[in-house]
Protein backbone atom coordinates (compact mmCIF):
# COMPACT_ATOMS: atom_id res chain seq x y z
CA UNK A 1 0.00 0.00 0.00
CA UNK A 2 2.85 2.78 1.03
CA UNK A 3 4.59 2.14 -2.50
CA UNK A 4 0.83 3.00 -3.91
CA UNK A 5 0.69 5.75 -2.25
CA UNK A 6 4.08 6.93 -3.17
CA UNK A 7 2.87 6.47 -6.71
CA UNK A 8 0.14 8.50 -6.40
CA UNK A 9 1.90 11.03 -5.01
CA UNK A 10 4.70 11.34 -6.94
CA UNK A 11 1.81 11.70 -9.94
CA UNK A 12 -0.04 14.08 -8.46
CA UNK A 13 2.94 15.88 -7.63
CA UNK A 14 4.16 15.99 -11.32
CA UNK A 15 1.15 17.12 -12.71
CA UNK A 16 0.73 20.25 -10.03
CA UNK A 17 4.62 21.10 -11.33
CA UNK A 18 3.63 20.99 -14.63
CA UNK A 19 0.56 22.93 -15.11
CA UNK A 20 2.08 25.70 -12.59
CA UNK A 21 5.33 25.49 -14.64
CA UNK A 22 3.49 26.41 -17.57
CA UNK A 23 1.47 28.76 -15.92
CA UNK A 24 4.95 30.22 -15.07
CA UNK A 25 6.58 30.11 -17.97
CA UNK A 26 4.21 31.38 -20.11
CA UNK A 27 3.19 35.01 -18.21
CA UNK A 28 7.05 34.89 -17.91
CA UNK A 29 7.66 34.37 -21.72
CA UNK A 30 4.15 36.89 -22.14
CA UNK A 31 5.51 40.07 -20.80
CA UNK A 32 9.25 39.50 -22.29
CA UNK A 33 7.15 39.45 -25.35
CA UNK A 34 5.15 42.69 -24.77
CA UNK A 35 7.53 44.41 -23.28
CA UNK A 36 9.91 43.84 -26.79
CA UNK A 37 7.20 44.88 -28.55
CA UNK A 38 6.09 48.08 -27.05
CA UNK A 39 5.93 51.52 -29.93
CA UNK A 40 5.55 55.13 -28.49
CA UNK A 41 1.64 56.27 -28.46
CA UNK A 42 0.65 58.50 -30.84
CA UNK A 43 -2.45 59.58 -28.93
CA UNK A 44 -1.67 62.36 -27.35
CA UNK A 45 -4.25 61.52 -24.25
CA UNK A 46 -1.97 58.49 -23.46
CA UNK A 47 1.19 60.27 -24.03
CA UNK A 48 -0.38 62.48 -21.11
CA UNK A 49 -1.47 59.92 -19.02
CA UNK A 50 2.45 58.80 -18.59
CA UNK A 51 1.78 56.41 -20.79
CA UNK A 52 5.40 54.67 -22.22
CA UNK A 53 4.57 52.00 -24.80
CA UNK A 54 1.53 50.06 -25.85
CA UNK A 55 0.54 46.92 -28.45
CA UNK A 56 -2.24 46.52 -29.89
CA UNK A 57 -3.12 42.59 -30.36
CA UNK A 58 -6.13 40.67 -31.64
CA UNK A 59 -6.68 37.15 -29.95
CA UNK A 60 -9.58 34.52 -28.99
CA UNK A 61 -11.66 37.01 -31.10
CA UNK A 62 -11.29 39.61 -29.43
CA UNK A 63 -8.75 42.96 -30.01
CA UNK A 64 -6.68 43.80 -26.81
CA UNK A 65 -4.40 47.17 -26.03
CA UNK A 66 -2.20 46.49 -23.38
CA UNK A 67 -0.03 49.99 -22.55
CA UNK A 68 2.61 50.16 -20.34
CA UNK A 69 3.36 53.30 -17.73
CA UNK A 70 7.02 54.89 -17.73
CA UNK A 71 6.25 55.27 -14.09
CA UNK A 72 3.00 54.58 -12.50
CA UNK A 73 -0.60 55.72 -13.91
CA UNK A 74 -2.05 59.27 -11.77
CA UNK A 75 -4.49 57.11 -9.86
CA UNK A 76 -3.71 53.08 -9.09
CA UNK A 77 -6.51 51.52 -10.11
CA UNK A 78 -8.69 49.78 -6.98
CA UNK A 79 -7.18 46.25 -7.94
CA UNK A 80 -3.53 45.48 -9.52
CA UNK A 81 -2.81 41.77 -10.44
CA UNK A 82 0.17 40.51 -9.53
CA UNK A 83 1.85 37.36 -10.80
CA UNK A 84 3.67 35.70 -8.69
CA UNK A 85 2.04 32.53 -6.95
CA UNK A 86 2.81 30.48 -10.80
CA UNK A 87 5.88 30.78 -9.61
CA UNK A 88 5.93 29.86 -5.75
CA UNK A 89 3.76 26.79 -6.33
CA UNK A 90 6.02 25.59 -9.48
CA UNK A 91 8.90 25.79 -6.70
CA UNK A 92 6.90 24.19 -4.05
CA UNK A 93 5.76 21.25 -5.66
CA UNK A 94 9.38 21.17 -7.53
CA UNK A 95 10.84 20.89 -4.27
CA UNK A 96 8.21 18.38 -3.05
CA UNK A 97 8.94 16.02 -5.65
CA UNK A 98 12.71 16.71 -5.20
CA UNK A 99 12.02 15.51 -1.52
CA UNK A 100 9.82 12.77 -2.31
CA UNK A 101 12.24 10.86 -4.99
CA UNK A 102 15.96 11.87 -5.04
CA UNK A 103 15.95 12.45 -1.06
CA UNK A 104 13.74 10.17 -0.04
CA UNK A 105 15.24 7.47 -2.13
CA UNK A 106 18.64 8.84 -2.36
CA UNK A 107 19.99 5.30 -2.43
CA UNK A 108 18.44 4.89 -6.07
CA UNK A 109 18.33 8.24 -7.62
CA UNK A 110 20.72 10.50 -6.14
CA UNK A 111 23.63 8.24 -4.91
CA UNK A 112 25.72 6.77 -6.87
CA UNK A 113 28.63 4.90 -4.98
CA UNK A 114 31.07 5.14 -7.91
CA UNK A 115 31.00 8.26 -8.86
CA UNK A 116 30.78 9.20 -4.64
CA UNK A 117 30.44 7.19 -2.26
CA UNK A 118 28.00 9.50 -0.04
CA UNK A 119 25.97 8.71 2.84
CA UNK A 120 22.55 9.55 2.08
CA UNK A 121 22.24 12.57 5.18
CA UNK A 122 25.55 14.14 3.86
CA UNK A 123 24.31 14.04 -0.04
CA UNK A 124 21.09 15.22 0.82
CA UNK A 125 23.15 17.94 2.90
CA UNK A 126 25.29 18.64 -0.17
CA UNK A 127 22.46 19.17 -2.61
CA UNK A 128 20.65 21.50 0.11
CA UNK A 129 23.62 23.89 0.16
CA UNK A 130 23.97 24.11 -3.58
CA UNK A 131 20.42 25.05 -3.38
CA UNK A 132 20.85 27.54 -0.53
CA UNK A 133 25.15 29.21 -1.88
CA UNK A 134 23.50 29.13 -5.46
CA UNK A 135 21.11 32.02 -4.70
CA UNK A 136 23.47 33.50 -2.44
CA UNK A 137 26.36 33.47 -4.84
CA UNK A 138 24.17 35.02 -7.38
CA UNK A 139 22.26 37.43 -5.71
CA UNK A 140 25.39 38.88 -4.29
CA UNK A 141 26.95 39.47 -7.87
CA UNK A 142 23.77 41.07 -9.31
CA UNK A 143 24.06 43.76 -6.13
CA UNK A 144 28.21 43.84 -6.96
CA UNK A 145 29.29 46.73 -9.49
CA UNK A 146 29.65 43.91 -11.95
CA UNK A 147 26.00 43.86 -11.47
CA UNK A 148 25.95 47.34 -13.62
CA UNK A 149 27.36 45.17 -16.77
CA UNK A 150 24.96 42.44 -18.01
CA UNK A 151 27.14 41.09 -20.30
CA UNK A 152 30.57 40.80 -17.79
CA UNK A 153 27.68 39.68 -15.01
CA UNK A 154 26.12 36.80 -17.89
CA UNK A 155 29.56 35.64 -18.29
CA UNK A 156 30.42 35.27 -14.96
CA UNK A 157 26.98 33.44 -14.16
CA UNK A 158 27.47 31.21 -17.07
CA UNK A 159 31.45 30.02 -15.62
CA UNK A 160 29.86 29.43 -11.93
CA UNK A 161 26.78 27.20 -13.29
CA UNK A 162 29.43 25.46 -15.08
CA UNK A 163 31.85 24.80 -12.32
CA UNK A 164 28.42 23.78 -10.86
CA UNK A 165 27.29 21.72 -12.86
CA UNK A 166 31.13 19.72 -13.10
CA UNK A 167 31.11 19.53 -9.28
CA UNK A 168 27.35 17.87 -9.07
CA UNK A 169 28.03 15.49 -12.04
CA UNK A 170 31.51 14.50 -9.99
CA UNK A 171 29.27 13.95 -6.38
CA UNK A 172 26.41 12.51 -7.74
CA UNK A 173 24.71 9.99 -10.55
CA UNK A 174 24.06 11.40 -13.41
CA UNK A 175 21.01 12.04 -13.20
CA UNK A 176 20.29 12.89 -9.98
CA UNK A 177 23.18 15.47 -10.71
CA UNK A 178 20.88 16.50 -13.49
CA UNK A 179 17.72 17.27 -11.82
CA UNK A 180 19.75 19.10 -9.04
CA UNK A 181 21.67 21.59 -11.47
CA UNK A 182 18.07 22.56 -12.60
CA UNK A 183 16.84 22.84 -8.80
CA UNK A 184 19.69 25.54 -8.18
CA UNK A 185 18.34 27.83 -11.29
CA UNK A 186 14.95 27.48 -10.64
CA UNK A 187 15.69 28.43 -7.04
CA UNK A 188 17.64 31.04 -8.41
CA UNK A 189 14.65 32.03 -10.55
CA UNK A 190 11.91 32.15 -8.02
CA UNK A 191 14.20 33.41 -5.12
CA UNK A 192 14.37 36.56 -7.69
CA UNK A 193 10.63 36.78 -8.14
CA UNK A 194 10.30 36.57 -4.15
CA UNK A 195 13.01 38.71 -2.64
CA UNK A 196 13.94 41.05 -5.47
CA UNK A 197 10.79 41.70 -8.26
CA UNK A 198 7.55 41.24 -5.94
CA UNK A 199 8.92 43.38 -2.95
CA UNK A 200 10.72 45.80 -5.84
CA UNK A 201 6.35 46.34 -7.30
CA UNK A 202 5.23 46.76 -3.93
CA UNK A 203 7.98 49.32 -3.11
CA UNK A 204 6.55 50.84 -6.02
CA UNK A 205 2.95 50.78 -5.80
CA UNK A 206 3.50 51.67 -1.96
CA UNK A 207 5.73 54.68 -3.60
CA UNK A 208 2.68 55.63 -5.72
CA UNK A 209 -0.25 55.74 -2.82
CA UNK A 210 2.09 57.69 -0.32
CA UNK A 211 2.87 60.54 -3.04
CA UNK A 212 6.80 59.58 -2.59
CA UNK A 213 9.30 59.89 -5.29
CA UNK A 214 10.08 56.35 -6.90
CA UNK A 215 13.18 54.94 -6.82
CA UNK A 216 14.14 53.75 -10.31
CA UNK A 217 16.26 51.32 -8.84
CA UNK A 218 13.55 48.92 -8.14
CA UNK A 219 12.29 48.71 -11.96
CA UNK A 220 16.25 48.24 -12.30
CA UNK A 221 16.64 45.42 -10.83
CA UNK A 222 13.43 43.43 -11.44
CA UNK A 223 13.47 44.12 -14.93
CA UNK A 224 17.56 42.25 -14.85
CA UNK A 225 15.89 40.11 -12.88
CA UNK A 226 13.12 39.14 -15.13
CA UNK A 227 16.08 38.59 -18.27
CA UNK A 228 18.03 36.12 -16.37
CA UNK A 229 14.46 34.25 -15.33
CA UNK A 230 13.60 34.08 -19.32
CA UNK A 231 17.24 32.75 -20.21
CA UNK A 232 17.34 30.45 -17.30
CA UNK A 233 14.03 28.82 -18.52
CA UNK A 234 15.02 26.30 -21.38
CA UNK A 235 18.15 25.22 -19.75
CA UNK A 236 15.38 24.02 -16.83
CA UNK A 237 13.12 22.52 -19.17
CA UNK A 238 15.94 20.75 -20.79
CA UNK A 239 16.88 19.19 -17.66
CA UNK A 240 12.95 18.60 -16.64
CA UNK A 241 12.99 15.59 -19.26
CA UNK A 242 16.05 14.31 -19.24
CA UNK A 243 15.51 11.72 -17.34
CA UNK A 244 14.06 10.64 -20.26
CA UNK A 245 17.33 10.27 -21.87
CA UNK A 246 20.08 8.07 -20.34
CA UNK A 247 22.69 9.01 -23.87
CA UNK A 248 22.53 12.46 -21.94
CA UNK A 249 23.23 11.78 -18.46
CA UNK A 250 24.19 8.85 -18.97
CA UNK A 251 27.24 10.04 -20.95
CA UNK A 252 30.86 9.69 -19.72
CA UNK A 253 31.64 13.38 -19.66
CA UNK A 254 27.96 14.12 -18.61
CA UNK A 255 28.83 17.30 -17.01
CA UNK A 256 30.15 18.91 -20.85
CA UNK A 257 26.98 17.73 -21.99
CA UNK A 258 24.56 19.53 -19.35
CA UNK A 259 26.82 22.86 -20.10
CA UNK A 260 26.81 22.63 -23.57
CA UNK A 261 22.78 22.05 -22.86
CA UNK A 262 22.27 24.74 -21.02
CA UNK A 263 24.04 27.29 -23.34
CA UNK A 264 22.16 26.10 -26.51
CA UNK A 265 18.88 26.77 -24.59
CA UNK A 266 20.08 30.47 -23.42
CA UNK A 267 21.45 31.05 -26.71
CA UNK A 268 18.00 29.84 -28.33
CA UNK A 269 15.65 31.78 -26.09
CA UNK A 270 18.42 34.27 -26.76
CA UNK A 271 17.40 34.86 -30.42
CA UNK A 272 13.78 34.39 -29.53
CA UNK A 273 13.93 37.64 -27.15
CA UNK A 274 16.26 39.82 -30.17
CA UNK A 275 13.58 38.21 -32.13
CA UNK A 276 10.57 40.12 -30.71
CA UNK A 277 12.60 43.31 -31.60
CA UNK A 278 13.11 42.89 -34.69
CA UNK A 279 10.58 45.72 -35.87
CA UNK A 280 13.51 48.15 -34.34
CA UNK A 281 16.09 47.10 -36.79
CA UNK A 282 14.00 47.10 -40.10
CA UNK A 283 12.37 43.17 -39.52
CA UNK A 284 16.40 41.93 -39.03
CA UNK A 285 17.30 39.56 -36.21
CA UNK A 286 20.62 38.73 -35.59
CA UNK A 287 21.75 35.34 -36.30
CA UNK A 288 24.53 34.85 -33.95
CA UNK A 289 23.03 33.41 -30.87
CA UNK A 290 20.66 30.96 -32.80
CA UNK A 291 24.04 29.79 -34.51
CA UNK A 292 25.53 29.34 -31.46
CA UNK A 293 23.18 27.36 -30.13
CA UNK A 294 22.76 25.20 -32.60
CA UNK A 295 26.65 24.58 -32.98
CA UNK A 296 26.21 23.37 -29.45
CA UNK A 297 23.37 21.24 -29.88
CA UNK A 298 25.04 19.82 -32.58
CA UNK A 299 28.01 19.18 -31.19
CA UNK A 300 26.67 17.13 -28.39
CA UNK A 301 24.53 14.78 -31.30
CA UNK A 302 27.79 14.17 -32.76
CA UNK A 303 30.13 14.02 -29.72
CA UNK A 304 27.55 11.21 -28.68
CA UNK A 305 26.51 9.52 -31.65
CA UNK A 306 27.28 5.66 -31.53
CA UNK A 307 30.68 4.23 -33.27
CA UNK A 308 29.55 3.73 -37.25
CA UNK A 309 30.34 0.41 -38.99
CA UNK A 310 30.83 -2.56 -36.33
CA UNK A 311 29.83 -5.41 -37.40
CA UNK A 312 28.87 -9.15 -35.73
CA UNK A 313 31.61 -10.92 -34.44
CA UNK A 314 31.83 -14.51 -35.01
CA UNK A 315 31.81 -17.27 -32.00
CA UNK A 316 31.41 -20.28 -31.66
CA UNK A 317 28.97 -20.15 -29.20
CA UNK A 318 25.17 -21.05 -30.75
CA UNK A 319 22.73 -18.06 -31.02
CA UNK A 320 20.14 -19.75 -29.15
CA UNK A 321 22.55 -20.21 -26.09
CA UNK A 322 23.82 -16.78 -26.16
CA UNK A 323 20.19 -16.03 -25.79
CA UNK A 324 19.34 -17.90 -22.49
CA UNK A 325 22.90 -16.69 -21.14
CA UNK A 326 21.65 -13.29 -21.69
CA UNK A 327 18.48 -13.75 -20.33
CA UNK A 328 19.30 -15.34 -17.62
CA UNK A 329 21.64 -12.31 -16.63
CA UNK A 330 17.96 -10.46 -17.44
CA UNK A 331 16.30 -12.21 -15.14
CA UNK A 332 18.94 -11.45 -12.41
CA UNK A 333 19.22 -7.84 -12.61
CA UNK A 334 16.76 -6.06 -14.91
CA UNK A 335 13.26 -8.28 -14.06
CA UNK A 336 13.03 -7.48 -10.56
CA UNK A 337 11.99 -4.50 -11.93
CA UNK A 338 11.19 -4.98 -14.65
CA UNK A 339 8.37 -6.43 -14.64
CA UNK A 340 4.41 -6.90 -14.85
CA UNK A 341 4.21 -7.55 -10.86
CA UNK A 342 8.15 -6.05 -9.85
CA UNK A 343 9.60 -8.15 -7.04
CA UNK A 344 11.84 -5.54 -5.45
CA UNK A 345 10.68 -3.43 -2.59
CA UNK A 346 10.11 0.63 -3.88
CA UNK A 347 8.63 -0.52 -7.17
CA UNK A 348 4.89 -0.83 -7.58
CA UNK A 349 4.78 -1.12 -11.39
CA UNK A 350 7.91 -1.16 -13.98
CA UNK A 351 9.57 2.31 -14.16
CA UNK A 352 8.12 3.61 -18.00
CA UNK A 353 6.13 0.55 -18.58
CA UNK A 354 9.39 -1.40 -19.66
CA UNK A 355 9.11 -5.34 -18.92
CA UNK A 356 11.86 -7.14 -19.69
CA UNK A 357 10.26 -10.31 -18.25
CA UNK A 358 9.63 -12.60 -21.70
CA UNK A 359 11.98 -13.16 -24.49
CA UNK A 360 9.66 -11.02 -26.92
CA UNK A 361 10.06 -8.02 -24.14
CA UNK A 362 13.32 -8.24 -24.32
CA UNK A 363 13.83 -8.40 -28.10
CA UNK A 364 11.76 -5.60 -28.47
CA UNK A 365 13.84 -3.16 -26.36
CA UNK A 366 17.47 -4.00 -27.59
CA UNK A 367 18.16 -0.66 -28.71
CA UNK A 368 16.73 1.10 -25.52
CA UNK A 369 18.56 -1.73 -23.34
CA UNK A 370 22.10 -0.75 -25.04
CA UNK A 371 21.36 3.30 -24.06
CA UNK A 372 20.81 2.15 -20.69
CA UNK A 373 23.70 -0.69 -20.25
CA UNK A 374 26.49 1.47 -22.15
CA UNK A 375 25.76 4.71 -19.73
CA UNK A 376 25.31 2.73 -17.00
CA UNK A 377 22.41 4.23 -15.94
CA UNK A 378 20.59 0.89 -15.43
CA UNK A 379 20.08 -0.92 -13.08
CA UNK A 380 19.39 2.27 -11.48
CA UNK A 381 22.25 2.77 -8.50
CA UNK A 382 22.44 -1.03 -9.60
CA UNK A 383 20.48 -1.91 -6.99
CA UNK A 384 20.62 -5.35 -8.12
CA UNK A 385 24.49 -5.63 -8.44
CA UNK A 386 25.15 -6.40 -12.12
CA UNK A 387 28.91 -6.98 -12.45
CA UNK A 388 30.58 -5.21 -15.08
CA UNK A 389 31.14 -8.59 -17.09
CA UNK A 390 27.62 -9.11 -17.22
CA UNK A 391 27.46 -6.11 -18.22
CA UNK A 392 29.90 -6.57 -21.22
CA UNK A 393 28.43 -9.88 -21.92
CA UNK A 394 25.04 -8.07 -22.75
CA UNK A 395 26.44 -5.39 -24.28
CA UNK A 396 28.82 -7.61 -26.50
CA UNK A 397 25.13 -9.56 -27.27
CA UNK A 398 23.47 -6.59 -28.13
CA UNK A 399 26.41 -5.06 -30.33
CA UNK A 400 25.88 -8.48 -32.41
CA UNK A 401 22.56 -7.65 -33.10
CA UNK A 402 21.39 -9.62 -30.57
CA UNK A 403 21.50 -12.99 -32.19
CA UNK A 404 18.67 -15.56 -30.74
Amino acid sequence: MSAYLFEWLSLLGRWLHLITGIAWIGASFYFVWLDNHLLPPKRQELIDAGVGGEVWAVHGGGFYNAQKYKTAPATLPESLHWFYWEAYTTWLSGFFLLCLLYFGQAEVYLIDAQVMPLSKPMAIGIALAFLAVGWLIYDLLCRSPLGRDDRALGAVIFVLLGAAAYALCHLYSGRGAYILFGAVIGTIMVANVLFVIIPGQREMVSAKRDDRPLDPIYGQRGKQRSVHNTYFTLPVLFVMISNHYALTYGAKYNWLVLIAMAFAGAAIRAWFVARHKAHERGGKTPLLPLALGLVALAGVIIALAPPLGETAKTTAVPAAQRFAEVRAIVNQRCVPCHAAKPTFNGFPAAPNGVLLDTPEAILARTAQMQIQLSTKVMPIGNLTQMTDAERAQVLTWLTDGAPH
